[in-house]
């Protein structure tokens, strides 16, 4: 077993504390990752607060994983030692139900394995990126492009493929009306995504404060939703709205939004449930969908396309000794715009 220094938390209400975790050894199509970079995701800190289910503590979070691989199985043909590479929210799936098949194991039928607070095909919990090391199956790892810095790259693991993955979906681009709801950390990246698509981007956030971040990152135009003036001017515009609020809002006020045949998709995942009227997209032929990560050929897609236009988040490096204090800024909507944890610092 390999053994890795890591940050753990204990149950709900409990600050993180230094810990020792083991890896397994590799199996044969195994890849060995030095952590070097491990973002902090608003997933983390509901799974970690117990939020959104029962979790079997001690938990080691973090699904936005950049590093270096460091061993391989003998069997590995796609990574050697010394490249730059990545793990996001999944490290395993059944691999052969029809979604995998498509190359969607996000959506596998048997469930995929998260890349913490799960159980791998071991019988083993699984444990996140707050840690120095981690062993992955290599179908389940992606390449980070050479002119992305990893402590960059870390981000793009959850909040770059969960935005791009429903704006490549509904064929965001020319000519198409994109709103994105939120300009936190996963808003940011559909904004930045969302202008390298060709679209005509506008941001609708709770205040004007980050407009000029906003207009920085690519939009177009810039709403404070607190003004109901916002909905009525805007109403019947959008060909897409991205929802990124991990938060409870009126979601019928911004359907009315939607243009005929538009779609809002939800990718923030608020822990209380949204109500829907029916009533607000019948009459225009209106959808509401979700969207979740995307596959690992769509992660891998991704990364090059960041890589081609030079779109990387905004981040803040931190040190592991100010996981509770980010936590508790990022419930306070109070960091530009991804906070990454330094593993050099575990």
């Amino acid at each position: 077993m390999i053994t890795a220094k890591a940050r753990a938390v204990d149950g709900p209400d409990k600050p993180f504390r230094a810990a020792e975790i083991t890896r397994r050894d590799l199996d044969s199509n195994d890849v060995l990752i030095e952590i070097k970079y491990a973002g902090i995701c608003h997933s983390d800190i509901h799974t970690a607060h117990g939020e959104w289910g029962e979790v079997n503590y001690p938990l080691v979070p973090g699904h936005e994983i950049a590093g270096v691989v460091t061993a391989v199985g003998p069997d590995v043909t796609k990574y050697k030692i010394g490249d730059r590479v990545g793990v996001g929210c999944m490290v395993d799936s059944c691999g052969e139900c029809k979604n995998c098949h498509k190359g969607e194991e996000q959506y596998c039928l048997k469930g995929n394995v998260p890349t913490y607070a799960g159980v791998d095909k071991y019988g083993e919990p699984t444990q996140g990126g707050y840690s120095t090391h981690i062993v992955v199956t290599e179908d389940f790892v992606v390449k980070i492009p050479d002119n992305i810095p990893l402590d960059a790259a870390a981000p793009l693991l959850c909040a770059g493929i969960t935005t791009y993955s429903p704006l490549n979906h509904w064929d965001a681009g020319q000519g198409k009306k994109v709103a994105v709801v939120g300009m936190g950390g996963l808003g940011h990246m559909a904004v930045k995504i969302a202008h390298a698509m060709g679209a005509e981007v506008t941001v609708l956030s709770q205040s004007l404060k980050k407009k000029e971040d906003g207009l920085e990152f690519g939009a177009d135009d810039y709403y404070a939703t607190s003004d109901p003036e916002t909905f009525t001017k805007l109403a019947g515009t959008f060909d897409l709205i991205i929802n990124t609020v991990s938060a409870k809002i009126d979601i019928n006020a911004y359907f009315s939004l939607l243009a005929l045949d538009g779609t809002l998709v939800n990718v923030g995942a608020p822990a209380e449930p949204l109500s829907v009227n029916v009533f607000s997209l019948i009459p225009h032929r209106r959808s509401f969908a979700g969207s979740m990560i995307g596959g690992i050929r769509e992660t891998q897609e991704m990364l090059n396309f960041c890589a081609e236009h030079n779109i990387v988040p905004k981040i803040e490096v931190i040190s592991a000794d100010q996981i509770d204090e980010a936590y508790e800024r990022v419930l306070a909507s109070d960091v530009k715009y991804r906070f990454v944890i330094d593993t050099s610092t575990i």
